[in-house]
This record gives C-alpha cells, sequence and structure tokens, in this order.
C-alpha cells in the first residue's frame, strides 16, 4: 500500500487531498499542530500527529516514515499576517518548508518520495502583468506570504537539481468549497454563505470589479493527486516542475454575489463598503500546462461549486457546533 503524508491534513484543503488518497487506497498520515485546523476534519482512516512543520519531531516522522509522497500544505496563508508579522509567515512557509525537504533528503528513500508543494497562483505573479497568467509569468510578489511561497519554490527546485530530488510545486488560485473557513480572498465565498444563512447584506469590496479565479476544492485535491502520482517534466528550472491550478476563469466580485444568490435562492441585498488598500485588482490562471502534462482538467462549474458549498454550510448551520 503507498504511503502519504500530508501536512496541514486538518485544514480546509489538506482535508479534502486526504480523502482523495484514501478513496484512491493510500495510507494516509496528517501532520498538522491546529493552530487553525481542525480534528472534526480529519478522516477517520488517517492517523493524525499534533506537531509544528518546523519541528525536529515533525523532521523524524518524515524522514522515518517511508512515504511515496508528501503533500506539502502546512502553513501560514493570510496576506494581512504576513505584512504584520514577515518573520512569523517566513518562520512557518520558508523554514518549515525546508524542515520538510531536509527531513526526506536525510531518508532512506530521499530520490523515491514525491514532495507536492501548494503555492500559490494569485499571489506569486502579482498585479503586473495582465491575467490570465501562464506559469512561466515574471514574478512579482507583492506581499511577504507571496515572497516566502516563491521563496519555498525555489528551494524545491534546488533540491530538485542538486539533490535529485522529486518535487513539484501546485500553484493554487482562489480555492473554495465546503468546509472552509473564511480567511484567504477565497474566503470571501464562506463569508457571503454565512451571511446568507444569517439574513445579513452580501459586502463587497469597492466598485467589485476586481477579479479572482475561484476553482472548487474537489478540483484541487484531484490536481494534487495527480502531482504525486504523474509523470513529471525534468527539475531543470523552477517554472518546469510548477503547475497552476484554476479554471482559466476571471471571475468579478460581483458576479461572484450574483451566481451565489442565484443558486441559494436568496434574496439577501449586496452592499458595497470602500476599497481595501493594496488590494489585488485581477488574477487568473491559464491550466494548458497541467492539462497537457498530467492530464487534469476542472470538473467544478462555478455554478455546480457554488450551490455544492452553500448545501454544506446549509447543512451545517442546522447541527450543533462540534464539541472542542
Amino acid at each position: 500500500m503507498s504511503r502519504a503524508l500530508v501536512t496541514g491534513g486538518a485544514g480546509f484543503i489538506g482535508s479534502h487531498v486526504s480523502d482523495k488518497f484514501l478513496q484512491a487506497g493510500w495510507s494516509v498520515d496528517l501532520l498538522d499542530d491546529l493552530s487553525s485546523g481542525k480534528r472534526e476534519r480529519v478522516p477517520q482512516a488517517a492517523t493524525l500527529h499534533v506537531l509544528d512543520v518546523r519541528s525536529p519531531e515533525a523532521a523524524t516522522l518524515i524522514a522515518d516514515g517511508q512515504f511515496d509522497a508528501i503533500i506539502h500544505l502546512a502553513g501560514q496563508i493570510d496576506v494581512r499576517t504576513s505584512v504584520e508579522q514577515p518573520m512569523l509567515d517566513a518562520s512557518i512557509n520558508v523554514l518549515g518548508t525546508l524542515n520538510v525537504l531536509e527531513a526526506v533528503r536525510k531518508s532512506s528513500g530521499a530520490k523515491r518520495t514525491r514532495v507536492v508543494f501548494s503555492s500559490t497562483g494569485g499571489a506569486v505573479y502579482g498585479d503586473h502583468v495582465q491575467p490570465p497568467h501562464i506559469e512561466s509569468t515574471p514574478k512579482e510578489p507583492d506581499s511577504p506570504y507571496a515572497i516566502s511561497k516563491l521563496a519555498a519554490e525555489y528551494y524545491l527546485s534546488y533540491y530538485g537539481r542538486l539533490h535529485g530530488m522529486n518535487t513539484v510545486s501546485m500553484r493554487f488560485a482562489n480555492v473554495y468549497g465546503p468546509r472552509q473557513d473564511p480567511h484567504g480572498e477565497a474566503g470571501v465565498v464562506a463569508i457571503f454563505c454565512n451571511r446568507i444563512l444569517t439574513g445579513r447584506p452580501l459586502t463587497v469590496f469597492g466598485d467589485g470589479e476586481q477579479t479572482r479565479d475561484y476553482v472548487h476544492v474537489g478540483d484541487v485535491a484531484d490536481a494534487v493527486f495527480r502531482g504525486a502520482t504523474e509523470k513529471l517534466p525534468s527539475a531543470r528550472r523552477v517554472d518546469e516542475r510548477a503547475f497552476n491550478v484554476g479554471t482559466g476563469q476571471a471571475t468579478s466580485v460581483v458576479e461572484l454575489a450574483n451566481v451565489l444568490l442565484r443558486v441559494s435562492q436568496s434574496s439577501s441585498p449586496i452592499e458595497y463598503a470602500p476599497a481595501r488598500l493594496g488590494e489585488l485588482m485581477h488574477s487568473s490562471l491559464t491550466v494548458d500546462k497541467i492539462r497537457r502534462e498530467l492530464g487534469w482538467t476542472p470538473q467544478w462549474s462555478l455554478d455546480t461549486g457554488l450551490a455544492d458549498t452553500f448545501a454544506w454550510f446549509a447543512e451545517r448551520s442546522r447541527q450543533p457546533a462540534p464539541a472542542r
């Protein structure tokens, strides 16, 4: 039986990725410090290790675990936190990644274990080149968060070239879906769902014409699985082992709100608030490369994805909160 370790496995994306590997017949271990992850998201068939990804204990688990794939999702994900605490952001996103990579390098299966890293397609390209962005678009990150993610990508590329390690980066667009917390830019979907269910207006900042590429978490889990199992291109340069994971479609915040109101059959009003300083205006990704090389194509349309997400939030609102 193949073995996978999912760091950040009790998180929103991590729990769906864990489900995907379990459904494919893998043995799955999760590493999560539960600072934002939740125990109730951990699949019953998975083994949870409550550890900080930067810790010596995490390194020992990785070095001794004989994992076929390590899905590295653990990280500091909030752009505003990275601006306020760039050293914390770098400690988790850069040093945490290095702890994973060094542990793999020192393990007996260093060249066998595939390390799949969760990067950011929305942030690494910046707001300087007209989207949609291809993987080789010049990188101009505008936040410590994006800088730390890009730095981690360069480390993966380095370990692949110099040490012959099997590494790949997945640059996610704005991921949404069931189990989501209202954090990060894609958290707007979770926020809007909660507002509809509590009868409050949907707040749109600025004119609402800022665009994002919203990709359903089920499609992301499938992309990650393919990144862990399909044949990869050579590891000569950082962009060659990097794949955008999105839909290729730009959706404005106003359009997102209106689609969600339609699929939820809600009459909640939309209200406008002042624009947020420094907000990225437009972001979308091309997905031709991952379609061509890994055989991946997004399966969820925005309508069906938002309907699925709202149904989960609606069901959750009717249930008592889980004990902590």
